[in-house]
Parts: structure tokens; C-alpha cells; sequence
């Protein structure tokens, strides 16, 4: 019946070839952003991939990813919800990484099926880092005095005032451990017999696309529009998955990616806003790239 259906509309009208639904996940991965900081989180990235997976017709959901990483834990929150839909909706799902897919942004690119980069994208760094920044000297140059007061012999752990404690160091390192493990054993998983034995594998280095492809990281080395068709056939359309829109007509951060001026970003946020985005460029900046 729906093929006689069909046969009634208008050629010029009908839409020919398989529709593949198309989501761009970009940015750096936090557990909270805001219209002048934008974050790639489960909660930004959920929507768009819940629509994209309800394509009955598709016979797979294509994911593009830029991001230079971020949080651990809402990187394998959207691994695990991709997953999911996968194999809740039997869709195969295929990874393009553009600029990067490092760290928390390649954990998300291993809920592919197949992953596929350009040569020069950069791929990898499977490891975990913490960083910050230590002011107990400048509180002396300046008289000020840090007062704090626990219940709990640790609960002031790692206080950016205070001098560091090796004990403390350690502890901290323990914990990177623990996630590092998860991390590798994801990957994996996930990568199984392509991976290479490389002793750097799992150092915290990235490569480009076509050393990942050695490596066992990626699949192949293509875009998308035409991994697509060459797949599907030339009449394949590729539909941009968009997150819903605010109650301003602002998409969802996280989803299609970073906009606006810098400088009016950072005179509309504040001092908040100026913190967290030189976290923000500090982590493209790890790859060369700026966001």
C-alpha cells in the first residue's frame, strides 16, 4: 500500500534514498554549562540522540565528534546512552571524527560500530589528567590568612591554599588509576583485535587519523558524506540532528557546536565565565586547537 501510495505523489516531490540522521557532538565534555559557556554533557547530547535513533527507516545513526575531552563521567554517561539506543532501536552506529576525538571525546567515539577520521585529525590520549593551581605563597605576599575548619582529617584534601602533601598526591594519583583502568578497558572492549601492540597505546599520547588508523583507533580514514554514500548509494541524504531549541530559540550547547564572539562571551559571563573558558581553551589547547 505504501509503495501504490507513493507511486500518486508527484516525482519532483518524492524523496529518494535512505535518510541517515546525522548528530554533531562538540565541545568540551562538563557536567554543566550555560548560553556563554557552552558544555557537551549527557543532558545537552541526550535529545538530539534519542531523535536521531527513532529514524525507523535508518539503518544506522551517524555521530560526528569534535571535542578535546573533559569529564570522564559524562563521556561514558553519553557512550553508555548510545549504546544503548543501538541496541534498543538495531542500529548500527558509525563515528567521524573531524578536528578531534581525545580523551573523553574518543571514550564517546568508541560507542561507534566503526570509527573513521581524516588524516590529519587527532586521535587518542587514553589517560586522565588533573590540573590546577596553587596560591599558599600569594596569600602571604598579600596578609591574608586561610582559616578553615573540618570534621573529617581529609576533607580539606588537595586545598589550592594550602602547600601540597605527598600523602594527598597520592591519593589523587590512585583515583587517576582507577578511572585510567576503566578508560583502557573500554577501549578494549570496544577495539578488541584491532588494537596494535604499541607500548604508547594507552600512555595518555594522541596520534593523527591516519597513525590512529595503524594503532587500531579508527577504522578507516574518511568523511562522512561520502563514507555514506559510497555505502548506502549515491541518493543517500544525510539529515543534521538539532538539539530542541530554548525558550529563547537557543539550541542546546553541546549540539552543533560553539558560537559567538569571544570577547562579548566573556564580558556577558563574568568572572565565572572567564575561569571557565580558559578551562575550556585548555583543553583544545593540549591538541594544538583552540575553541
Amino acid at each position: 500500500m505504501a509503495g501504490f501510495l507513493k507511486t500518486l505523489v508527484p516525482k519532483r516531490f518524492r524523496k529518494e534514498g535512505v535518510a541517515i540522521p546525522v548528530v554533531r557532538l562538540q565541545g568540551a565534555i562538563m557536567a554543566s554549562g550555560s548560553q556563554f559557556r557552552p558544555a557537551l554533557n549527557l543532558a545537552t547530547a541526550a535529545p538530539a540522540l534519542e531523535k536521531a535513533f527513532a529514524y525507523k527507516q535508518a539503518p544506522a545513526v551517524a555521530i560526528s565528534i569534535n571535542s578535546p575531552g573533559g569529564s570522564p563521567v559524562q563521556s561514558r554517561l553519553i557512550f553508555q546512552r548510545i549504546r544503548a539506543l543501538a541496541a534498543e532501536r538495531n542500529k548500527r552506529v558509525l563515528v567521524f571524527v573531524e578536528d578531534v576525538a581525545a580523551s573523553g571525546g574518543y571514550m564517546i567515539a568508541l560507542a561507534g560500530d566503526e570509527i573513521f577520521a581524516d588524516p590529519t585529525s587527532i586521535v587518542g590520549s587514553i589517560g586522565v589528567v588533573s590540573g590546577g593551581f596553587g596560591f599558599p605563597e600569594m596569600l602571604k605576599k598579600i596578609g591574608v590568612e586561610r582559616r578553615v575548619y573540618t570534621a573529617g582529617t581529609n576533607k580539606a584534601i588537595l586545598d589550592p591554599f594550602q602547600p601540597e602533601r605527598e600523602n594527598e598526591i597520592e591519593y589523587l594519583k590512585s583515583l587517576q588509576l582507577e578511572i585510567h583502568q576503566v578508560f583502557i578497558d573500554m577501549v578494549k572492549e570496544r577495539r578488541g583485535a584491532r588494537l596494535a601492540d604499541d607500548p604508547d597505546l594507552f600512555s595518555g599520547l594522541f596520534w593523527t587519523g591516519g597513525r590512529g588508523l595503524a594503532l587500531g583507533l579508527v577504522d578507516g580514514l574518511a568523511d562522512m558524506r561520502s563514507e555514506l554514500k559510497k555505502r548506502y548509494g549515491e541518493k543517500t541524504r544525510l539529515e543534521l540532528v538539532s538539539a530542541p531549541k530554548g525558550l529563547f530559540g537557543r539550541k542546546a550547547p553541546g549540539i552543533g557546536g560553539l558560537s559567538g564572539d569571544m570577547a562579548e562571551r566573556i564580558g556577558s559571563a563574568g568572572v565565572a565565565a572567564v575561569a571557565g573558558l580558559a578551562e575550556e581553551k585548555a583543553l583544545w589547547g593540549r591538541f594544538g586547537l583552540s575553541g
